[in-house]
């Protein structure tokens, strides 16, 4: 886990076309309606780069790989390929304007959890009624879907109702029924499979897209630690019954340093000690293994990660 140079913090490759560049990912437009997308090691929080982490990029797609293998039938997705262990080609898809984001838990920290605000004294949440009573961490009476509307220019994320989407005309009500029946399953499917691992799949957030023929796709990720929320289920119960936060894959000690440090909306960031970049490489490991059941195994061919991504996608070099 710390061999030096197998970090991957960037794959911005001159020989492939039509790029833009995400937090995270580095993407490349093909013809014939396809793209590159290639997961670096790049982590980000408070809407900046933070470090890059070994491996990150790898568990992130090949976690994602075990799922849309294991939900094809429920749902088809954009993979046509996966050439590298960082990197799929995928369909080229028209982005559905809305984040679905399923919940089987009253958890959550940020502004538009549910969790965030119940204990603000809400109880009409995205058109949902919630009992008093409830106390943080309760699984719900069954699964429910909390929408965001999808900002694509940088905008923040708003709450919205089921029917708000349709009658705004975000999505048709066809639409919506789809994706919303598409995403319950894909939870359940979640759910059952994870608790055949010992763990508990708290929450999670899919995007969908749509092909030139209007079929709803399953796009971006799916289950993985960067999308989902997992609690481990051993523990679950005593952490719930003290009132404390249940056992998980804490990925989030690099965010929770930097915040103790700085005010990491504004300050530079502090150097991050490269036992805590190991620390955090080792939980990304142990989620994957966790999460799938298989072993991890970390593709050390090629000089660099970089290297090794460029011999891979040599083929797509200057396709015009």
């Amino acid at each position: 886990m710390s061999v030096p140079n197998r970090i991957l913090d960037h794959a911005r490759i001159d020989e492939l076309p039509n790029p833009y560049f995400g937090k995270v990912r580095d993407c490349y437009d093909l013809p014939g309606n396809s793209r590159i997308l290639i997961s670096s090691d790049r982590i980000s929080a408070f809407d900046r780069i933070l470090a890059s982490i070994p491996f990150k990029g790898q568990v992130l797609t090949q976690t994602a790989r075990f799922w849309f293998e294991n939900t094809a039938d429920i749902c088809a997705n954009h993979v046509i390929s996966y050439p590298d262990p960082n990197v799929v080609i995928g369909k080229r898809l028209t982005i559905l304007p809305v984040e679905v984001v399923v919940r089987g838990y009253l958890a959550g920290t940020t502004s538009t959890s549910i969790l965030t605000r119940y204990k603000k004294g809400e109880r009409r949440m995205y058109g949902l009624d919630f009992p008093d009573g409830m106390r943080d961490n309760q699984a719900l009476p069954e699964p429910i879907i909390t929408p965001t509307s999808k900002e694509f220019d940088g905008g923040h994320d708003e709450p919205m109702t089921a029917g708000e989407i349709v009658e705004k005309g975000i999505l048709s009500a066809d639409q919506w029924q789809k994706v919303s029946s598409i995403a319950l399953a894909l939870f359940a499917r979640g759910q059952k499979m994870a608790a055949e691992r010992g763990l508990i799949l708290v929450d999670t957030k899919y995007e969908f897209g749509t092909d030139e023929e209007g079929n709803i796709i399953l796009a971006d990720e799916i289950h993985t630690p960067d999308s989902s929320r997992f609690w481990l289920a051993d523990g679950y119960a005593k952490a719930f019954e003290e009132g404390s936060r249940p056992p998980s894959f804490d990925k989030d000690i690099i965010r929770a340093w930097v915040d103790a440090r700085c005010d990491p909306y504004k300050d530079p960031i502090p150097e991050i000690p490269a036992d805590l970049i190991q620390a955090t490489a080792q939980v990304y490991v142990n989620a994957f293994e966790a999460i799938t059941g298989q072993t991890f195994v970390p593709d050390m061919s090629g000089e660099t990660p970089l290297a090794r991504v460029r011999a891979n996608l040599a083929p797509y070099f200057m396709i015009k």
